[in-house]
């Protein structure tokens, strides 16, 4: 290993395989008989970041599993080590979001050509402000408010209680992101499942024997089906479902078709559905028509509702917050 001591900063490179480096700023560390121990806390998560991209620089595809046990054993961390995994999770989330590594879903991901570019500018750090150069980073940083925050990044002002809602908000996102990757790689029967599976979870279409049969029958022009609103079967909700890809948004000429398709159905209800997202002139005209009413889906409230009605999705850890009943210790008199 090689150190650089600046300041109070130590940076330290180590050795990796095929002749990588990483570099990581190490502000509070102390020795022991020639050996590095941490010191109350593992690595920040954009301490993280950067030997991240430069251990996935080989341009291979690489686990999480793989990626942080690799770290840890080049860091001297235990993979007990409070909130190490963590905040890996926490980096690879967000080289994820600024496009400089590419998710293949399951847990796979490798390094993309911006990655590269990056790496070629010899950064000596990647943290929030470097990475809000990316379009798409901001964006992601603005689906929610507030925005995406690591712990690592988290002040004083902060109750407890909102520290956790953070950290929910960022675990929720991070499951969405990967949710949406598995969807993207499934075949186009089993999104028509899934969309199913999800309407009936929102408390659509009856039974899930007469929603698919709906579904998979329809077959009139831009309609892929329809299924029933409540369970009396009173009225019926056209639905549209497009696995398209990130970068092929759904436009206006498919709103459209879907609305006259939906007009000449007898419909006057429909929900379209897409794993990417759609353009603005989409948006605004399924606003402006009045004829029918046609909900838009994209790809970011589809793995929401995934998550919401537990499509798809187990739970992991649940956290129950207890506050004092002071009914229960009130006098009388």
């Amino acid at each position: 290993m090689l150190f650089i001591f600046e300041g109070d900063e130590i940076s330290i490179f180590a050795a990796l395989p095929h002749d990588r480096t990483l570099a990581l700023p190490i502000p509070s560390i102390h020795w022991h008989n020639c050996h590095m121990t941490w010191k109350r806390q593992p690595p920040t998560y954009d301490q993280l970041t950067l030997p991240l991209l430069q251990y996935i620089a080989d341009g291979k595809i690489h686990t999480l599993k793989e990626v942080t046990h690799a770290l840890a054993h080049e860091l001297g961390l235990d993979l007990r080590t409070p909130k190490f995994v963590e905040r890996i999770s926490w980096a690879k989330t967000y080289l994820k979001q600024a496009g400089l590594l590419q998710s293949l879903g399951w847990g796979k991901f490798r390094i993309t050509q911006r990655g590269i570019d990056v790496l070629k500018t010899q950064p000596t750090h990647i943290n929030r402000r470097f990475l809000m150069q990316f379009p798409e980073f901001v964006a992601y940083q603005q689906q929610s408010r507030p925005p995406q925050t690591p712990p690592d990044l988290i002040g004083m002002d902060f109750t407890p209680q909102e520290l956790m809602d953070m950290a929910y908000e960022g675990l929720r996102q991070d499951l969405a992101d990967d949710l949406l990757d598995i969807v993207l790689e499934a075949s186009p029967a089993f999104f028509e499942r899934l969309v199913i599976d999800l309407l009936l979870a929102m408390g659509y279409g009856g039974s899930r024997r007469s929603a698919g049969k709906a579904l998979g029958q329809s077959g009139d022009g831009g309609l892929d089906g329809f299924v029933q609103e409540d369970k009396l079967g009173l009225s019926k909700i056209y639905v549209q479902a497009k696995r398209w890809g990130r970068d092929k948004p759904v436009g206006r000429p498919e709103i459209q078709g879907f609305v006259g398709s939906l007009l000449g159905a007898g419909g006057k209800k429909g929900v379209f559905m897409t794993t990417s997202r759609f353009t603005q002139g989409a948006i605004d005209y399924a606003a402006s028509i009045t004829e029918v009413s046609v909900i838009l889906i994209d790809g970011v409230q589809l793995t929401q509702l995934m998550i919401e009605h537990g499509v798809g999705v187990i739970p992991e850890k649940q956290y129950i917050i207890h506050a004092i009943d002071r009914d229960y210790f009130e006098v009388d008199g």
